[in-house]
């Protein structure tokens, strides 16, 4: 498939970035990695007049490492450098898990982790080519007024599939935003409406495939006279909501507790009621929750260990 007619749009500078979303607000799409949106644009999900291609702006790339073990992460910067970071590797591993299991390296050398952030969501009836969407009627994500994975409801259920924000929610991750009024920071749960950490992936495939159901866990511990206790826990999923959520409760739970098998299962139940999967994929609501599930219990126990 061909892609659209567009003009694209090449700016040095995060002003200059921000003048071409103003004036052409509307009828653009940013181009960062590109993995995501030239997909889209091919099935003419996308048709923007105008491309706003990221990639020549350097100050967006890079990590770097910041007073008490704090990091500041470019939002050009690829998921392969986030991979193999070793200052991440080191203190913020369930963020280059996450990294690692993202499509292909091919793929992960290309992708950005402010793609990632900002991933469009998914759904079998959306993301198909434009005669099989017509075929169908179209759905309320593009060009219908109907959702056929809720078909009595007025909201699209489109699961957000990014594979990095669960971890970044469970490190309480924060993102500055540019825009014409200046740059403002918000944290990484408000733009969604570290010892023992692991990432668990649900995918059809090995490699290449989007989550189908996605759970990070980060887990702080801390020992005395009794042994090691949980100090702070924070469960993240994706990939079965619209948006990538932290699982409430899961601290209070955890916190002050010696990791065990019980407890372990306790948390996975406790993440699979916060999971809301839906038909938006070929495998069924079901078993993805239930993934959700195991994935959670196999996460925390390896976090013991870790």
């Amino acid at each position: 498939m061909s892609l659209p007619s567009f003009k694209l749009l090449r700016p040095r500078t995060i002003e200059d970035a921000v003048g071409h979303l103003g004036q052409h607000a509307g009828n653009i799409r940013i181009l960062a990695g590109g993995t995501d949106l030239i997909p889209s644009m091919r099935q003419k999900l996308f048709e923007p007049e105008n491309v706003l291609d990221l990639r020549g702006i350097a100050g967006l790339r890079g990590i770097k490492p910041l007073p008490d073990r704090a990091v500041e992460i470019g939002a050009l910067t690829t998921l392969r450098a986030i991979e193999r970071s070793d200052f991440l590797h080191e203190y913020y591993p369930v963020l280059t898990e996450a990294a690692a299991t993202v499509a292909s390296p091919v793929l992960r050398n290309m992708g950005t982790i402010g793609g990632n952030i900002c991933l469009d969501t998914r759904c079998l009836w959306y993301n198909q080519s434009l005669a099989w969407r017509k075929g169908c009627g179209f759905c309320i994500k593009k060009d219908g007024d109907l959702c056929h994975v809720a078909p009595g409801g007025s909201k699209c259920w489109a699961a957000f599939s990014g594979d990095t924000p669960p971890a970044l929610l469970c490190l309480n991750a924060e993102i500055e935003i540019a825009s014409p009024a200046g740059i403002r920071r918000v944290a990484l749960t408000d733009f969604y409406t570290g010892l023992g950490d692991d990432y668990r992936k649900l995918r059809v495939r090995g490699s290449i495939d989007y989550p189908l159901a996605g759970v990070a866990v980060v887990i702080k511990r801390t020992s005395n006279g009794n042994g090691t206790h949980v100090s702070d826990a924070h469960i993240g999923i994706t990939a079965v909501n619209p948006a990538p959520l932290l699982v409430k409760g899961a601290s209070e739970l955890l916190a002050g507790q010696i990791l065990n098998e019980e407890l372990a299962a306790a948390a996975g139940d406790l993440a699979a009621r916060a999971a809301k999967p839906l038909t938006t994929s070929a495998l069924t609501p079901e078993y993805r929750r239930e993934m959700i599930r195991v994935f959670t219990k196999r996460a925390v126990l390896a976090a013991a260990q870790n």
